[in-house]
């Protein structure tokens, strides 16, 4: 199946990133903690990767993808590459006044971002300078989501999924071999983010240019393209990114606790794994996959693929969110207890990861049905339902909060996004755009209880390599590494007896891989 194969390359160099960002993690947390320097600069990275999420990768893409893959389908290549270099001259002269006023305004934005750090003014000022330094990110980044969804549209997958290695590989190299020898740790990762911007922007010129998709760069005009875009952009701003809202308004909210920020970062790294790998992986591959054949007129070919994303994604998510849920302290103990984060910072991060991986399977529904809305250039529904999710989060956030403390966001962010999902479910079913099919109903119950028997004898395993799993480090990685095997190994096992996954048809799934996208 096509969307399978180019969900393998989209999540196959996904994997390499969030692999590469593991590292990172592991050595920032080593470096910096989770005290208030580390606080600062997360913060600092944090808010240009929201722009960058919500404008360029969100309300942007969901946008632009249907657009410029409609007119691909219908109209050929050149109406479709003048549609893209009126949007990239556009988006460019926007992102400039963006970047600049941002940059200018951050000693009033700080107070509104990281509302706990106005008490600190060594910590504040410290925000604010590394704001600056990472904050022209976002404008390459904005670049960067205009070249993917190109090429995304073309079927052309592997630049733009490799793009976010280039990010980790320079956070890598700038913690072995700069921040040891710098003064100023956190000033060195922030110009690593930076400089990464401009190189992703570089390799994803080139890969255009490769496409045979070159774009001049015409003086902004608001042609009926770009009004166009900017109608659907609006309410996509909100519905696209109603979880990076959410996880900003719990970073304002964790300010005011030490720490907190810093616990829900770590935590929220390990569940973007599985959610990298297949929500976001599969999504990128499926709104282009749906934006075409609706404009195709096969309507039954899109709904077809909506099953089919769901199907795999669900089978793929439960197990990941059941292993999350049942053996969040190895997880985290071994990956980041060392040097500066200490036995109370795993504590409590590995808390928030079990409230994370509770919402995983939502997460990743929402990343699936959104695009079966933004396909039919349709976000203003999303949008709806991102403010319900939105409203919900801020009042959960803040009564939890002080209940229970960081844990309180956590739980927020994981019921708002079951209710954003189920509400998208519910509305693509009464327009009769979602319809699950025999072998989806089928399926998916003996995948849950796979997962659930799984993670039974994930915990189990766990309890008898608790010795080497908080041992020495040279026994540690390879005992959370035997215990993810096994529970791999078990779940396969499990999935292929009660027929969750039928082995004649991965047989011929690996019969047509030939046909790769590039």
């Amino acid at each position: 199946m096509a969307l399978i194969r180019a969900f393998a390359t989209v999540g196959g160099y996904t994997a390499i990133s969030r692999v590469l960002g593991f590292a990172r993690d592991v050595l920032i947390a080593g470096t910096l903690g989770a005290g208030p320097l580390a606080d600062a600069f997360f913060v600092a990275f944090k808010f240009p990767n929201l722009f960058r999420r919500l404008f360029a990768e969100g309300a942007f893409n969901a946008a632009f993808v249907p657009l410029f893959a409609g007119r691909l389908e219908a109209e050929g290549q050149e109406p479709a590459r003048r549609f893209a270099q009126e949007a990239l001259s556009f988006l460019l002269f926007w992102l400039l006044l963006l970047t600049a006023a941002a940059m200018a305004a951050m000693p009033w934005l700080m107070p509104v971002i990281a509302p706990g750090f106005v008490g600190n003014a060594e910590q504040f000022d410290l925000a604010v300078e590394l704001t600056r330094i990472c904050f022209p990110y976002l404008l390459f980044m904005g670049l960067v989501a205009l070249f993917s969804g190109l090429l995304n549209s073309m079927q052309r997958f592997a630049a733009a999924a490799a793009a976010p290695i280039v990010l980790n590989l320079c956070f890598v190299l700038a913690l072995l071999f700069v921040v040891p020898h710098a003064e100023r740790p956190a000033h060195a990762l922030s110009w690593a983010v930076a400089v990464a911007g401009m190189l992703q922007f570089a390799l994803l010129l080139l890969a255009v240019r490769r496409a045979g998709m070159s774009l001049r760069l015409p003086v902004p005009r608001l042609t009926p393209g770009v009004r166009r875009l900017l109608k659907l952009m609006g309410p996509g701003l909100l519905s696209s990114g109603a979880m990076q809202i959410n996880l900003l308004i719990g970073t304002m909210i964790a300010t005011l606790q030490v720490g907190a920020v810093s616990w829900l970062y770590y935590a929220d790294r390990v569940y973007q794994l599985p959610l990298g790998l297949i929500g976001i992986a599969i999504g990128v591959v499926l709104l282009p996959d749906l934006a075409r054949k609706l404009r195709g007129g096969a309507p039954e070919a899109a709904l077809h693929s909506l099953n089919r994303a769901l199907e795999l994604a669900l089978f793929l998510t439960l197990p990941a969110a059941v292993a999350l849920a049942v053996i969040p302290g190895p997880i985290i103990t071994v990956l980041f207890e060392r040097g500066a984060f200490d036995l109370a910072d795993a504590e409590n991060t590995a808390l928030a990861l079990t409230a994370f991986a509770l919402g995983l399977p939502a997460f990743v529904l929402v990343k699936i049905l959104q695009p079966a809305f933004f396909a039919r250039e349709d976000t203003v529904t999303p949008l709806r339902f991102a403010l319900v999710s939105v409203a919900v989060n801020i009042v959960l956030s803040l009564a939890l909060f002080f209940l229970i403390g960081f844990l309180g966001i956590a739980l927020a962010t994981t019921i708002s996004s079951w209710v954003n999902s189920g509400l998208l479910a519910w509305r693509l079913r009464r327009d009769g755009h979602l319809a699950l099919d025999e072998g989806a109903r089928r399926r998916l119950p003996r995948a849950l209880l796979a997962s659930a028997v799984m993670g039974l004898a994930v915990w189990g395993a766990s309890i008898a390599l608790e010795p080497w799993l908080t041992g020495p480090e040279v026994v540690r990685f390879p005992a959370l590494a035997a215990l993810v095997a096994a529970g791999l190994a078990i779940y396969a096992l499990l999935a292929l007896a009660t027929r969750a996954v039928e082995l004649a048809e991965l047989r011929g799934l690996l019969r047509r891989r030939g046909a790769r996208p590039r």
